[in-house]
């Protein structure tokens, strides 16, 4: 994939030009208030202790957008108590998988709480929960999913279910937890509005090449999907684009952006298809927190391995375990 997008030069100034709603605060803290309101007990089971030895693994179910019960892992260092707690969210089409794809963060001796994602989960790797009830895992293409009205659209449900996630994670790991948020792709687009929407109890944000940023931009760029679900319904239901792009807005987490305050560790890939370059940055630079950005001129829709000492580093710093 060739650089594409604006040059880095540019891109490190970009800002994007998408209007914020003049209610968004208000409208997301009704989101997460109704959430709550019908929000019951997590539950934890412990799973398979003889499988995996020095790492403990729970199957927990909490109550997300609707009160709709989503699954995740909660894994922790077995024998050693620790406050110190990552909420991780996974990339589009895929679910939490096994607990063996979660071992790197209990082995450097934090807890982990891996949200699975509503109606996604049958393409990369699996899931366990569905779109509302009686659903189940989907090979699914959920991007135009209820956009016609920002109440009814399906990243609704899922930023959350991810905010929902953090309360979760902060009622497993005690009442002294210290919580950090993490993904790449979906997943750090989900990292930025849950950290946008929990503002100082997030204590890390490390969101990678992340998605759902300057929305509106990315439906016009990005050549490969999932963006360019929404133009393909688009370019047959020119007639809804307003109210389409009006919806958008609600979860665009370039804007959410705005409202993060916990230390940030952003990557970008400069030959990214999915993700194009201009709306990580659109993101990045509405953050007025700490921050740094790691820029991979020559890779795509992934982070190189070399980035992960980095990472640790960062995580270390902001949220010792």
């Amino acid at each position: 994939m060739p650089w594409y997008d604006l040059p880095l030069e540019q891109l490190r100034a970009y800002r994007t030009a998408t209007p914020e709603p003049d209610n968004l605060d208000a409208w997301w803290s009704e989101r997460l208030q109704d959430a709550r309101e019908q929000a019951k007990p997590v539950t934890i089971t412990r799973h398979e202790p003889d499988l995996y030895g020095p790492a403990e693994v729970h199957d927990v179910e909490f109550s997300g957008a609707n009160g709709d019960r989503i699954k995740a892992w909660y894994l922790r260092p077995a024998n050693r108590e620790t406050s110190a707690v990552c909420v991780k969210y996974i990339g589009y089409g895929g679910g939490r998988g096994a607990p063996a794809e979660h071992m790197l963060l209990p082995a450097l001796g934090y807890a982990v709480l891996v949200m699975d994602t509503r109606g996604q989960g049958g393409r990369w790797t699996f899931g366990a929960t569905g779109d509302g009830d009686g659903g189940g895992p989907e090979n699914s293409q959920v991007m135009t999913r209820g956009i016609l009205s920002p109440e009814t659209y399906y990243f609704t449900r899922l930023i959350t279910d991810a905010a929902l996630a953090v309360d979760a994670a902060a009622e497993l790991a005690g009442p002294d937890a210290r919580i950090g948020v993490c993904g790449g792709s979906q997943g750090g687009g989900l990292s930025l509005a849950a950290a946008a929407l929990h503002g100082d109890r997030i204590a890390v944000c490390q969101p990678d090449v992340p998605f759902l940023c300057d929305v509106q931009r990315a439906i016009t760029l990005a050549p490969s999907t999932p963006y360019t679900e929404i133009p393909e319904f688009l370019a047959h239901n020119g007639h809804l684009a307003d109210r389409a792009l009006d919806t958008l807005r609600y979860v665009d987490c370039a804007l959410l952006a705005r409202r993060v305050t916990a230390p940030t560790l952003m990557t970008v890939s400069l030959m990214d298809p999915i993700v194009p370059p201009s709306t990580v940055f659109a993101a990045y630079n509405e953050i007025t927190a700490a921050k740094g950005i790691a820029v991979h001129p020559y890779s795509g829709h992934e982070v190189p391995h070399s980035h992960s000492e980095a990472w640790i580093r960062h995580l270390r710093e902001h949220l010792p375990a």
